[in-house]
Protein backbone atom coordinates (compact mmCIF):
# COMPACT_ATOMS: atom_id res chain seq x y z
CA UNK A 1 0.00 0.00 0.00
CA UNK A 2 1.12 3.38 -0.69
CA UNK A 3 1.39 6.40 1.81
CA UNK A 4 -1.43 8.05 0.03
CA UNK A 5 -3.50 4.80 0.35
CA UNK A 6 -2.93 4.50 4.50
CA UNK A 7 -3.62 7.82 4.87
CA UNK A 8 -6.97 7.15 3.66
CA UNK A 9 -7.22 3.93 5.21
CA UNK A 10 -6.59 5.28 8.54
CA UNK A 11 -8.78 8.42 7.81
CA UNK A 12 -11.48 6.26 6.91
CA UNK A 13 -11.22 3.58 9.59
CA UNK A 14 -10.63 5.82 12.88
CA UNK A 15 -10.97 9.98 12.59
CA UNK A 16 -14.47 9.36 10.46
CA UNK A 17 -16.44 6.89 12.90
CA UNK A 18 -14.85 9.14 15.73
CA UNK A 19 -16.25 11.86 15.09
CA UNK A 20 -19.43 10.53 13.75
CA UNK A 21 -19.56 8.93 17.00
CA UNK A 22 -19.13 12.40 18.70
CA UNK A 23 -21.62 14.10 16.81
CA UNK A 24 -24.39 11.55 17.65
CA UNK A 25 -23.59 10.86 21.27
CA UNK A 26 -22.89 14.98 22.05
CA UNK A 27 -25.63 16.51 19.65
CA UNK A 28 -28.88 15.07 21.71
CA UNK A 29 -27.09 16.24 25.44
CA UNK A 30 -26.14 19.97 24.13
CA UNK A 31 -29.89 20.07 22.67
CA UNK A 32 -31.59 18.76 25.84
CA UNK A 33 -29.47 20.61 28.15
CA UNK A 34 -31.56 22.38 30.66
CA UNK A 35 -29.50 25.88 30.98
CA UNK A 36 -28.65 27.39 27.63
CA UNK A 37 -27.56 30.65 27.63
CA UNK A 38 -29.79 32.06 23.95
CA UNK A 39 -33.03 30.46 26.67
CA UNK A 40 -32.43 32.51 29.20
CA UNK A 41 -34.98 34.91 30.10
CA UNK A 42 -34.11 36.82 32.93
CA UNK A 43 -32.77 36.21 37.03
CA UNK A 44 -34.11 37.75 40.33
CA UNK A 45 -31.66 38.94 43.01
CA UNK A 46 -32.98 39.58 46.53
CA UNK A 47 -30.92 40.42 49.91
CA UNK A 48 -31.44 40.68 53.29
CA UNK A 49 -31.83 40.19 57.12
CA UNK A 50 -33.98 36.80 57.99
CA UNK A 51 -37.39 36.76 55.54
CA UNK A 52 -37.75 40.51 54.89
CA UNK A 53 -35.84 41.10 52.19
CA UNK A 54 -36.13 44.50 50.96
CA UNK A 55 -33.59 44.22 48.56
CA UNK A 56 -33.64 43.15 44.96
CA UNK A 57 -32.95 43.18 41.47
CA UNK A 58 -35.17 41.91 38.50
CA UNK A 59 -33.26 41.89 35.43
CA UNK A 60 -36.69 41.52 32.98
CA UNK A 61 -37.88 44.47 34.80
CA UNK A 62 -34.57 46.49 35.18
CA UNK A 63 -36.35 47.08 38.64
CA UNK A 64 -33.53 48.01 41.34
CA UNK A 65 -34.38 48.72 45.33
CA UNK A 66 -32.22 48.56 48.18
CA UNK A 67 -31.34 50.34 51.50
CA UNK A 68 -28.53 52.91 51.16
CA UNK A 69 -26.09 53.53 54.79
CA UNK A 70 -28.92 55.44 55.92
CA UNK A 71 -31.61 52.84 55.86
CA UNK A 72 -32.93 55.41 53.06
CA UNK A 73 -34.92 52.40 50.21
CA UNK A 74 -33.74 53.45 46.64
CA UNK A 75 -35.91 52.56 43.82
CA UNK A 76 -34.65 53.16 40.55
CA UNK A 77 -34.14 51.47 37.39
CA UNK A 78 -31.27 49.46 35.69
CA UNK A 79 -31.11 47.63 32.39
CA UNK A 80 -28.56 45.09 31.95
CA UNK A 81 -27.06 44.87 28.56
CA UNK A 82 -26.83 41.48 26.27
CA UNK A 83 -23.11 40.93 27.45
CA UNK A 84 -23.78 41.38 31.15
CA UNK A 85 -26.43 38.65 30.97
CA UNK A 86 -24.33 36.41 28.88
CA UNK A 87 -21.26 36.83 31.28
CA UNK A 88 -23.36 35.85 34.13
CA UNK A 89 -24.77 32.89 32.79
CA UNK A 90 -21.51 31.84 31.99
CA UNK A 91 -19.96 32.38 35.19
CA UNK A 92 -23.04 30.49 37.00
CA UNK A 93 -22.21 27.58 34.58
CA UNK A 94 -18.47 27.92 35.03
CA UNK A 95 -18.94 28.13 39.28
CA UNK A 96 -21.46 25.41 39.11
CA UNK A 97 -24.57 27.44 39.63
CA UNK A 98 -26.41 24.61 38.99
CA UNK A 99 -25.53 21.84 40.75
CA UNK A 100 -26.35 23.99 43.86
CA UNK A 101 -28.64 22.63 46.54
CA UNK A 102 -31.46 24.75 47.02
CA UNK A 103 -30.72 25.84 50.21
CA UNK A 104 -27.18 26.70 51.33
CA UNK A 105 -27.67 27.02 55.04
CA UNK A 106 -26.20 25.27 58.28
CA UNK A 107 -28.26 21.72 59.24
CA UNK A 108 -30.99 22.69 61.66
CA UNK A 109 -31.35 26.33 60.58
CA UNK A 110 -35.07 27.69 60.59
CA UNK A 111 -35.27 29.93 57.68
CA UNK A 112 -38.57 31.19 59.06
CA UNK A 113 -36.90 32.08 62.02
CA UNK A 114 -33.45 33.14 61.14
CA UNK A 115 -32.37 36.52 60.87
CA UNK A 116 -29.07 36.20 59.25
CA UNK A 117 -28.60 38.08 56.25
CA UNK A 118 -29.42 35.67 52.94
CA UNK A 119 -29.17 35.83 49.78
CA UNK A 120 -31.59 34.37 47.29
CA UNK A 121 -30.64 33.95 43.01
CA UNK A 122 -33.16 32.90 40.66
CA UNK A 123 -32.07 32.59 37.16
CA UNK A 124 -35.18 31.98 34.93
CA UNK A 125 -34.90 29.71 31.47
CA UNK A 126 -37.89 29.42 29.07
CA UNK A 127 -38.35 25.69 29.71
CA UNK A 128 -36.90 25.74 33.73
CA UNK A 129 -35.72 27.75 36.49
CA UNK A 130 -32.95 27.57 39.21
CA UNK A 131 -33.88 29.66 42.82
CA UNK A 132 -30.76 29.09 45.63
CA UNK A 133 -31.41 30.49 49.31
CA UNK A 134 -27.74 31.38 50.43
CA UNK A 135 -27.61 32.57 54.65
CA UNK A 136 -24.22 33.78 54.91
CA UNK A 137 -23.85 31.84 58.12
CA UNK A 138 -23.27 28.58 56.23
CA UNK A 139 -20.41 26.82 57.03
CA UNK A 140 -20.69 23.18 56.69
CA UNK A 141 -18.99 22.90 53.51
CA UNK A 142 -16.34 25.98 53.31
CA UNK A 143 -15.92 25.38 49.32
CA UNK A 144 -19.59 25.74 48.18
CA UNK A 145 -19.96 28.64 51.31
CA UNK A 146 -17.03 30.47 48.57
CA UNK A 147 -18.36 29.63 45.47
CA UNK A 148 -21.30 31.15 46.97
CA UNK A 149 -19.97 33.69 48.00
CA UNK A 150 -18.23 34.32 44.31
CA UNK A 151 -21.91 34.15 42.88
CA UNK A 152 -23.39 36.95 45.47
CA UNK A 153 -20.20 39.29 44.35
CA UNK A 154 -20.60 38.73 40.84
CA UNK A 155 -24.15 39.34 40.47
CA UNK A 156 -23.61 42.30 43.11
CA UNK A 157 -20.92 43.64 40.63
CA UNK A 158 -22.45 43.16 37.21
CA UNK A 159 -25.51 45.03 38.94
CA UNK A 160 -23.56 47.92 40.08
CA UNK A 161 -21.42 48.52 37.25
CA UNK A 162 -24.61 48.66 35.01
CA UNK A 163 -25.97 51.12 37.77
CA UNK A 164 -22.73 53.56 37.57
CA UNK A 165 -23.18 53.33 33.45
CA UNK A 166 -26.75 54.30 33.98
CA UNK A 167 -25.74 57.57 36.30
CA UNK A 168 -22.84 58.40 33.77
CA UNK A 169 -25.44 58.58 31.08
CA UNK A 170 -27.82 61.15 32.79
Amino acid sequence: MSTNAKKIFLLLTIVVPFLAYCVIYYTPIIRNAPFRSDEFVSFQFKWGLGNDLPNFYDSATGEYQYLDAKDSLIKTNVKLRETDIIYLHNKADELGYWNFPDVISNAGTDLNKSKVLRYVFQFNYKRKSKKVIFVTDFNDIPKLRDVAGQMRKLVEGTINDAQERYNKKK
